[in-house]
């Protein structure tokens, strides 16, 4: 059976046209029409984004192209192209199933579980929260390595102020926050370890980027140009710089054009929790501050008090 003969095509307009009619005689199903279009627009866009990010995406292209060839054969009336096609296209479906079962079985699993939420967009404040409290965990971690092997490094977190500028001053590498990664990335005399990584939305966005220098001359002369850096993007934008010193090891943070240098791994996490995590997400423990409870001397302990002092 050719789905796409152009008898078919016009019988699927001819119902495009009926269901028109039909809204336009009852105008509350112009809202149902509007969700329905909503919906599938939205679980489409899904679909798109998460395709993209795999090897499904080219695949994808392909098939529209056949389906586009497809339709035109029926309409144009090729009918031997039109006939291969069509067979190809009905058990082209099975063939795909085939092909795409790792993700067809990824996409099932979520419908079981919390990431179904997730797969809608649903959720995705708390995450953020969570991703975010584990980059700053490896993050720690990385400086704490980097300052124990005395290898300089530059990480910088960003807020609210974008840095694409800064980004693109470096090279482009969007990829997954990890100690590992930050180490490497640092390493001397490896191409990239000259300048500053820019962390952002939850990304090691780029590596080798060039920081402005900040002009102070009250800075001790002491502090390399990494030092100058943080501080410089920490005075032109709202970002943090995370500094580990090549001659001492030391690990700084720049914050809001200010220094706090001689920093250890738990001081350095309490600060990048506070301004990355809490300022933006808010302090959701609920802290009781309780006073201290004066139990009240029964009389006999006066009278032995009492007794006491006199001696």
């Amino acid at each position: 059976m050719n789905i796409f003969s152009l008898n078919n095509i016009n019988a699927f307009w001819t119902s495009i046209q009926e269901y028109i009619t039909d809204i336009s005689i009852n105008p509350f199903k112009l809202i149902i029409f509007i969700l329905d279009i909503l919906i599938v627009g939205y679980i489409g866009y899904k679909f798109v984004k998460s395709a993209r990010n795999s090897r499904v995406w080219q695949l994808l292209k392909g098939i529209v192209l056949i389906l586009l060839v497809t339709i035109l054969s029926g309409i144009f009336e090729f009918r031997i192209l039109n006939w291969f096609l069509t067979i190809f296209t009905t058990y082209g479906v099975i063939a795909l199933m085939v092909i795409f079962q790792p993700e067809l079985r990824r996409m099932l699993e979520q419908l079981g579980t919390n990431k179904f939420t997730r797969f809608f967009g649903i959720g995705l404040e708390k995450d953020l929260e969570t991703k975010t409290k584990e980059d700053i965990y490896k993050v720690v971690i990385a400086a704490k390595e980097l300052s124990n092997s005395k290898v300089g490094g530059l990480i910088v977190l960003e807020r609210d102020i974008q840095l694409n500028d800064i980004m693109d001053s470096g090279v482009r590498i969007d990829a997954d926050v990890s100690p590992q990664l930050i180490v490497n990335l640092f390493v001397p005399k490896t191409p990239l370890h000259d300048g500053a990584i820019i962390i952002s939305k939850n990304k090691i966005a780029a590596a080798a980027c060039i920081l402005p220098l900040s002009d102070d001359k009250q800075i001790t002369k002491g502090l390399g140009t990494r030092h100058r850096a943080a501080l410089g993007i920490s005075r032109e934008s709202d970002a943090i710089a995370v500094v580990i010193s090549e001659e001492t090891g030391k690990i700084s943070i720049a914050k809001d054009g200010n220094l706090i240098v001689d920093l250890k791994e738990e001081a350095l996490k309490n600060i990048l929790i506070k301004n990355l995590v809490v300022k933006k997400f808010g302090d959701k423990t609920n802290k009781k501050t309780h006073a201290p409870k004066f139990r009240k001397k029964s009389k006999k302990q006066e009278e032995i008090d009492k007794k006491e002092t006199k001696e």
